[in-house]
């Protein structure tokens, strides 16, 4: 067994709402990725918001019963899938679910998934239509695991395989994409170009093409999440404005509107977690 051998890590709230939860102890072994498994210990069934966030969210179910998966796009029925960062005001439905959930940072998401964000077809779409028959092995081998333990190692290491055989994100993308995060979104765009030492114009093609999002896209996006995580913590919306960079309350709400579809009253009385995820 490797040194970062994996097992489960209950919690007293995890334990409350009927969710058996394991994370891999020592984390995984690539950088920008966080994975756990969820399995509903009391048959509670799944109803979850998936918001814009700064992380390409995969889930794989670990049964035969598939989610249903409303986007923007309709109602489709997917036994694993991947969201995009920005997938708007999906919805995630499931029964009796047992999946492994892992979230990417864009960088990872490039290597490991294998595609570009402009080839994916939808905000929310099957991991098959992804990796092809390779998911349904991994789902295979998964389902015959004795114990999370097993599982998450099954994941981690097939990740590893995929990030030996596939290109990695351009390294002045991947720069600026840490520094959009460093700076919590606070960041202009020519300042971005600076860095990379590229043209705006270039920026904005290869990064767009590789992320997914325009720079200043990102950026919101990122501004955006730090701003969601303080709303649900209790604080203020008027402290929050000020504190994430906003110019005031109104453009606060515009941009949570626009990213969770829903205003910030209604993002920070809303549950902390409906259903599964980590």
């Amino acid at each position: 067994m490797r040194s970062h051998e994996m097992g489960q890590v209950p919690t007293d709230h995890e334990a409350e709402d009927g969710w058996e939860v394991a994370h891999p102890l020592g984390g995984s072994s690539l950088a920008g990725v966080r994975m756990a498994g969820f399995r509903d210990r009391i048959a509670a069934g799944l109803d979850k918001r998936v918001f814009a966030q700064p992380s390409v969210v995969v889930v794989i179910g670990l049964g035969d019963t598939p989610f249903t998966v409303e986007d923007d796009q309709g109602a489709q029925p997917l036994t694993s899938f991947a969201a995009t960062l920005s997938p708007g005001p999906a919805r995630v439905r499931g029964e009796r679910v047992e999946c492994v959930e892992m979230r990417l940072s864009p960088p990872a998401a490039y290597t490991l998934l294998g595609v570009s964000p402009n080839e994916l077809t939808r905000p929310v779409i099957s991991l098959e239509d992804v990796w092809g028959p390779a998911e349904r092995r991994l789902r295979e081998q998964l389902a015959e695991g004795a114990t999370w333990q097993e599982r998450l190692v099954l994941v981690d290491d097939f990740l590893m395989r995929r990030a030996t055989q596939a290109p990695a994100m351009a390294s002045e993308v991947a720069a600026v994409w840490d520094h959009i995060v460093a700076c919590r979104g606070r960041v202009r765009v020519a300042e971005l170009a600076t860095l990379c030492g590229w043209s705006r114009k270039r920026l904005w093609s290869r990064f767009s093409a590789q992320i997914g999002l325009t720079p200043k896209r990102a950026a919101m996006l990122v501004r955006f999440d730090h701003a969601a995580r303080a709303l649900r913590a209790g604080e203020n919306a008027i402290d929050v404005a000020l504190a994430c960079g906003y110019v005031d309350q109104p453009h606060l709400h515009r941009d949570v509107l626009a990213f969770a579809g829903c205003t910030p009253r209604a993002l920070a009385e809303g549950p902390r977690r409906e259903g599964g995820g980590s």
